[in-house]
């Protein structure tokens, strides 16, 4: 855990900047954890203890320039203080450390292994993971966790986070019509959790499988229904022809109760 000695004055989040006004080099750092927490949304929908933050300043002190990582998460905070939400993230104010943060590399290098690995470490955050789809000998994918005070890298795609209970990796899909490597959140057993797009085709398809279940039924009902309506028909017919043949035997002279 970062050990610093706070003045006296603290000043509030709507107090400090809320942004550092420096732009992302490419879109796949905001799409990137954008996908994670629009899984999230959909997985922790009933949580309200929780947050993901992307793109916002942490501050640590209040006379240094915060950490703004690609992403964020914090467990155990309040998911929305007021409608205007969050404009930075104030640890004096939240008393939490996020537990997992998330830089996505772009061509212009901004120390993700080396600079910030030691910034998030100081900080005392639990997970820090790197994605870089540049990477051509070595995986796309780093998560490091913080061990004894230290980063330990982790092995496997995807890795299983224990204390956030969910595993975080990387594979090809789609997302925003885009086709391509992106990271999801996984189950214990390695299961990809579904994209709210996937989601919702997903319910889609088992609708339209219910609905023609349902009109299968009503068919094989309608069927027995007529299958019914013809044996009837034919008892019907029989019963008349039983009471003809009656009718002729008795005008004959015949009568058929003494033809058992």
């Amino acid at each position: 855990m970062l050990e610093y000695n706070l003045p006296k004055y603290l000043p509030s989040a709507e107090e400090l900047p809320d942004s550092d006004e420096t732009p992302v080099d490419n879109e796949l750092q905001e799409l990137i954890p954008g996908l994670l927490k629009a899984i999230l949304l959909m997985l922790w929908s009933e949580r309200m203890d929780w947050l993901f933050a992307i793109d916002m300043g942490i501050y640590y002190h209040p006379d240094k320039p915060p950490i703004v990582p690609d992403g964020f998460l914090s467990l155990g905070v309040e998911r929305f203080y007021d409608e205007e939400l969050r404009p930075s993230y104030v640890l004096w104010d939240e008393n939490v450390v996020p537990i997992f943060v998330l830089e996505v590399v772009s061509q212009n290098y901004r120390k993700e292994y080396t600079t910030k690995l030691d910034e998030y470490e100081a900080l005392g955050i639990l997970y820090y993971v790197i994605y870089s789809s540049r990477r051509r000998r070595k995986p796309h994918l780093e998560v490091h966790k913080l061990v004894n005070g230290k980063y330990e890298l982790q092995e496997g795609n995807p890795v299983w986070l224990a204390e956030i209970g969910l595993g975080i990796g990387c594979e090809r899909g789609n997302y925003c019509g885009v086709t391509r490597e992106w990271m999801y959140w996984y189950d214990e057993q390695g299961q990809r959790y579904l994209t709210p797009a996937e989601q919702v085709k997903q319910e889609a398809q088992r609708a339209q499988q219910e609905a023609q279940r349902a009109q299968q039924e009503a068919q094989r009902a309608q069927q027995e229904s007529l299958r019914a309506q013809q044996e009837s028909l034919r008892a019907d017919v029989a019963e008349q022809r039983v009471q003809q043949l009656a009718e002729q035997l008795r005008a004959l002279g015949i009568n058929p109760d003494n033809l058992s």
